[in-house]
């Protein structure tokens, strides 16, 4: 975890959603912040700001340490850093900068600040993450783009969609009867993960749906590297990316997917019914 400075002072006994959002002015509270994530985890955070973040893009989140205590996450081009956010009771520190109101802090942001790491790294903070994402239909394709602008104030800091092409690129897979290894063309979106024989093809030779799926793991089981498994009650799908890291990110936005299912399918929403079949 990234330090700007060292956190010291002492914790209040107060929620500290409610208490960031103590202001002269007005009766903000933390959760209306739209990229604060809540108890989003470290990895799920690495897992949205590598597969539909930009340079620049962050979000706050609880951190895991402590109460009081909040993770900004940042994107620096193929990376993400974490940086800690203190709550003392009577104001939050950032940086080398201490704020008594949530306004005062968000309104830090909309100036786009340039954070350093002790790594070295410099990050120029532009896009904010939103907390809700609402993926279009297969039939919408506009999207709203702000003009930048000088005298930007923290009105101006309503999160804008990042790119909704979750994930995509070639994965070798493993045959189904007969255990060949062909490269396919992967596309994540929404609940489905569609492949198909290449990039340029119009149609998919399937399409898995996620909500079939009971687990996404490295698998070490085959004689190849960097291999993961999804698992389904009608099959184990064994793919392979060409490197650790592309399969590491695989895995990660796999098991977010499944996750956010699972927290969907918890809070009593209808069951979902199976929509995986075969083309040819």
């Amino acid at each position: 975890m990234g330090r700007a400075e060292l956190l010291g002072g002492n914790m209040g006994t107060q929620d500290p959603s409610e208490l960031w959002g103590r202001s002269d002015g007005g009766a903000d509270l933390l959760q209306d912040l739209g990229w604060y994530h809540g108890n989003l985890t470290r990895h799920a955070a690495e897992a949205l700001l590598l597969s539909n973040g930009r340079d620049g893009s962050y979000l706050l989140r609880d951190s895991n340490e402590q109460t009081g205590l909040y993770s900004l996450s940042v994107r620096a081009k193929d990376s993400v850093k974490h940086f800690h956010v203190e709550y003392t009771g009577y104001s939050f520190k950032f940086g080398f900068n201490e704020y008594s109101t949530l306004k005062d802090f968000v309104k830090h942001f909309a100036n786009q600040p340039l954070i350093g790491s002790e790594t070295g790294t410099l990050i120029v903070l532009k896009h904010p993450y939103p907390r809700e994402v609402e993926e279009p239909s297969i039939y919408e394709s506009v999207r709203v783009h702000t003009a930048m602008q000088t005298g930007r104030t923290e009105d101006d800091l309503v999160p804008t969609a990042p790119s909704l092409g979750t994930k995509e690129g070639y994965l070798t897979k493993q045959g189904g009867l007969v255990k060949t290894w062909k490269t396919r063309w992967f596309t994540l979106q929404r609940n489905e993960l569609k492949y198909f024989k290449d990039q340029m093809s119009p149609e998919p030779i399937r399409i898995l749906d996620l909500t079939e799926c009971s687990a996404v793991q490295f698998d070490y089981s085959q004689e190849r590297v960097n291999c993961f498994c999804l698992v389904f009650p009608f099959r184990t799908f064994y793919l392979c990316a060409k490197t650790g890291v592309e399969a590491d990110e695989w895995i990660k936005i796999l098991r977010w997917k499944l996750s956010k299912i699972r927290k969907q399918l918890g809070q009593g929403e209808d069951t979902v019914r199976s929509r995986s079949f075969i083309f040819k």
